[in-house]
């Protein structure tokens, strides 16, 4: 962990000690829809109610606001959080793939709150640096003060880790590992994964030395860090439910004969491979919601928890057999879906909106929250107007996500999906709500207008 500098206090008349504290839960490969919603909200998406108990994010969604329409701008790890830091759409966030590292010479929101006065701690997998298969030991190389990060503990994710870590550690959770003689049995339990993806026995790590309980305990020791009487930021970048689809013994206990509902339109796996898999990524989720509770019980414990506003999200979703899927990557609801839920001082209690949100517009809704600006972030559009009560009007007349040679388009009733900067396919999301059918040929009108936000879409605002 490294402290840069202080930074100088500016803003919009918001006194330091009236900042608000932020902590943002990040997980990877969270996808929207497997949220713990009501089961009026589970029929409106099309669903079965899902039997993921996740209390701490159930109290945040009844004592803050939910967005059930978030997408990511590019549903793969680099470029979604490239988007996140720059508020940039993906076409201009300079990270097009997970073998680009962010360019550190382009703003961060990290370094607009570092130099209004807030310490900005990071845990977990950042992805701002993928290219670079290096993390420092620590968590800690040079970019991450260039991006704005005071404090830091940046680990390997799950590939990652195994390989480059395999002999020789590269980042701070495989230290820890070999530090503790648990790498050789981690490394024979990932390869039998990588021969099997569909893999669902339990990892023999114990309780501690489980990835997201690992970063869940770096993020508490760094609130402890924290001076007390200056606001700081946290993001917790949590590994899971990222596949593959290891979860320790007791957490696999409890799921052995729980009934999932099944994916849509998959006829390539049995139902019994399916229910497995989705049992772990549930109990990958009720995990990460028991390390939600403990991060906020440690601000709870600092008094502090009246000033901090809690925001779960993530970097994008998984298919989770949907249209035979697994992973993200494509342009299909359970890849580019993404969980927006935000609670705490000033936000509306209990409102759950259908508008249309991209992963960016938190970049401008921090640091708007915070008290200060970031003219920079061009695609964000800041969301603490509708969340803080001031306006209820839709702010987006589209969204879109990109990666290589496809681009998604939505106006909320349809979605397009272009190739190579040709229409292909188009879904009634309205109707299909698992986009099984492509009826492209069969709604002129509204393919018209996907073509037209399509042409403007470098805008990416409405």
């Amino acid at each position: 962990m490294k402290n840069i500098r202080k930074g100088r206090f500016f803003g919009k008349g918001i006194k330091m000690e009236n900042r608000p504290n932020i902590l943002l839960l990040f997980p990877d490969h969270h996808r929207g829809d497997w949220l713990p919603y009501s089961d009026e909200i589970f029929k409106m998406l099309g669903m079965e109610k899902l039997p993921v108990k996740m209390p701490n994010l159930k109290s945040m969604m009844t004592g803050g606001t939910t967005f059930t329409n978030c997408i990511t701008p590019s549903p793969l790890c680099a470029p979604a959080r490239a988007c996140l830091a720059s508020g940039l759409n993906y076409d201009s966030c300079g990270v097009t793939n997970n073998d680009q590292d962010y360019p550190v010479s382009q703003k961060t929101f990290y370094s607009v709150l570092r130099e209004a006065g807030y310490n900005v701690g990071g845990v977990g997998k950042f992805d701002l640096h993928k290219k670079t298969r290096y993390w420092g030991l620590d968590g800690w190389v040079d970019d991450l003060g260039k991006m704005g990060f005071t404090h830091a503990i940046d680990n390997e994710g799950k590939w990652d880790g195994y390989d480059s870590g395999k002999e020789r550690p590269k980042g701070p959770y495989f230290k820890y590992l070999h530090d503790n003689k648990l790498v050789d049995m981690h490394v024979e339990d990932y390869k039998s994964r990588r021969g099997d993806k569909l893999a669902v026995f339990p990892t023999g790590l114990p309780e501690e030395a489980y990835c997201d309980n690992w970063i869940s305990g770096n993020g508490i020791n760094m609130i402890r860090k924290f001076p007390k009487g200056r606001p700081w930021f946290l993001q917790v970048n949590f590994a899971g439910p990222h596949s593959p689809w290891d979860i320790t013994k007791d957490m696999k206990k409890s799921w052995e004969k729980i009934q999932m509902p099944q994916p849509a339109a998959n006829d390539e796996h049995s139902r019994d491979t399916l229910n497995k898999i989705r049992q772990n990524f549930a109990a990958m989720l009720e995990n990460i919601d028991r390390n939600t509770g403990l991060l906020i019980d440690e601000i709870r414990k600092r008094k502090e928890l009246d000033n901090t506003i809690v925001i779960y999200s993530g970097d994008h979703g998984e298919m989770l057999g949907d249209k035979n899927r697994f992973g993200k990557s494509v342009p299909y609801r359970g890849s580019v879906s993404i969980p927006l839920v935000i609670w705490g001082k000033g936000i509306i209690k209990g409102a759950v909106s259908r508008m249309m949100v991209e992963l960016q517009d938190l970049t401008k809704t921090i640091v708007e929250l915070c008290g200060t600006a970031m003219p920079e972030a061009v695609h964000s559009i800041s969301l603490k107007p509708f969340i803080t009560g001031r306006s209820h009007q839709e702010m987006r007349q589209f969204q879109i996500s990109g990666l290589n040679e496809w681009r998604m388009v939505s106006n909320g009733k349809y979605k397009g999906v272009f190739k190579n900067a040709s229409l292909a396919e188009v879904y009634d999301i309205e109707n299909d709500k698992f986009e099984v059918n492509n009826i492209i040929g069969s709604m002129p009108e509204a393919e018209r207008e996907l073509e037209g936000f399509f042409r403007c879409s470098s805008c990416n605002t409405s």
